[in-house]
């Protein structure tokens, strides 16, 4: 088992809900951010996590970074600057691991990256081969929806309704972020049984209409031709998640980890102050 993780993106969603589910287990955690001056970081400071100076576009600075660290959960995006930019950062990240020698590296991606056709998991598919391909000793964490995404449309809810562009009965594979973050945490826990492992993350697949239901609001439909004009890479997503979908074996990840305490989409909602 690592002693110290270093986790990246550590003041945003994904990292920050992965450094809280750390800081409560024995392993030593260091937070990679760009700003250790800012609110977000010293409160993770002050929770107990050291902070780590890099930025992903500086690969000197995530060598250096690796320095003393026994595993590293590594996220990209590409929502700030685009896919190529998460290229970028997925080289970068590979790259100053190979440099360092570290010993485990965690990547975060998405499910189905390697068989939708959307922008945003084609370029985590693409980082995904360049680890295989690389000496680092790998594991692969790949969440799907995030139950947290509604709380995108905390105007709409108030008005009474949840806009999501899927067909209201279509299951929708999706993840609290706690969730993510202990099961991030058992893998960490297990190293021999997940290196060289990918697995699909997803706690509950409610339907739109569920999902409504269970916030306590009416269902509506967005067209996909109105989410194509502000993105075609989102657009892309919702029709493959209308139509294939990420397919994931909810009950036997379940059943491989027990330790997660698993939420179900209505679970969560119902702690949601939605006004």
């Amino acid at each position: 088992m690592p002693d110290r993780v270093l986790v990246f993106g550590a003041t945003g969603t994904q990292g920050g809900a992965v450094v809280r589910s750390l800081l409560a287990s024995p392993f030593a955690v260091s937070a990679l951010v760009r700003d250790p001056d800012s609110d977000r970081a010293r409160a993770l400071a002050d929770a107990g996590a050291s902070l780590v100076k890099a930025d992903l576009g500086d690969r000197a600075s995530l060598v250096a970074a690796f320095a003393g660290v026994d595993a590293a959960y590594a996220i990209t995006t590409p929502f700030e600057h685009g896919a190529q930019e998460e290229l970028d950062q997925g080289e970068n990240i590979v790259a100053a691991a190979e440099e360092a020698g570290l010993p485990w590296l965690v990547l975060a991606s998405v499910a189905a990256a390697d068989r939708a056709p959307v922008p945003h998991f084609a370029s985590k598919a693409r980082i995904e081969k360049r680890l295989r391909d690389s000496a680092v000793p790998w594991t692969i964490v790949a969440p799907s929806y995030f139950y947290e995404n509604v709380l995108g449309s905390r105007a709409a809810i108030r008005e009474g309704t949840l806009p999501i562009a899927l067909p209201s009965e279509k299951p929708l594979h999706q993840v609290e972020l706690a969730n993510l973050g202990a099961l991030v945490l058992a893998v960490l826990e297990r190293r021999e049984e997940h290196l060289s492992q990918r697995i699909e993350v997803a706690a509950d697949a409610p339907t739109p209409e569920a999902m409504a239901a269970a916030i306590g609001v009416r269902y509506e439909r967005v067209p996909l031709a109105e989410v194509r004009e502000h993105s075609e890479d989102l657009a892309a997503m919702y029709e493959f998640l209308a139509g294939e979908g990420y397919g994931i074996d909810v009950t036997a990840l379940r059943r491989r980890y027990p330790e997660v305490a698993w939420r179900s989409f209505a679970s969560w909602a119902q702690g949601v102050d939605w006004r």
